[in-house]
């Protein structure tokens, strides 16, 4: 297995970067492409996928991310690509935060992830009874919210912005009453 290369950017393409590693050319797909720049020198750590259908390698700018997308795919229903597509849309800081928060709204503005999705990694990554009352909190006042006549895309974003972990439904409507305001 590629643990990691270390070479210079040759291409930076719509979900992917041709790394130029001695004068051969390893297309990594990433999930920030806007990070990586022509002719730059990087080291970046590397997941080799093979399947009977697909062999391609996935690129991550820190161990960190690398830890998170594993974490991920052992998750049930999600592969590589879906994975490389959530890191796409948050950082890991902001996921991990999520995760240990029972966030599930957060979850679900993340790119292909359905609510199902979202349910089965805040199950599989967090997996306690704490989280259930956490996602349970955050479902609650997602219903208060609506019954307020608040927009449910709105409604989302503002919970979805809230990453803290153990606050009562309360707590969670009266933060997310604060941003709705704004």
């Amino acid at each position: 297995m590629i643990y990691f290369l270390k070479g210079i950017v040759h291409s930076v393409l719509k979900d992917s970067i041709v790394l130029n590693v001695n004068n051969v050319g390893y297309r990594l797909y990433v999930s920030h492409t806007s990070n990586y720049q022509q002719n730059d020198t990087i080291l970046i750590y590397t997941y080799n996928v093979l399947k009977q259908d697909a062999n391609y390698l996935i690129g991550f700018t820190s161990k960190e991310e690398k830890n998170i997308f594993l974490s991920l795919i052992k998750v049930n229903g999600l592969g590589p690509k879906t994975a490389i597509n959530i890191l796409s849309g948050t950082d890991p800081k902001t996921l991990c935060a999520a995760i240990n928060s029972g966030n599930i709204a957060y979850l679900k503005n993340l790119p292909g992830i359905s609510t199902r999705a979202a349910q089965q990694i805040l199950i599989d990554l967090k997996g306690n009874s704490n989280n259930e009352t956490s996602q349970l909190n955050y479902e609650e006042a997602r219903l208060a919210l609506k019954q307020l006549k608040f927009k449910v895309s709105d409604i989302d974003a503002a919970l979805a912005s809230i990453n803290e972990p153990n606050l009562t439904t309360e707590e969670l409507i009266k933060l997310a009453l604060v941003k709705l305001r704004q």
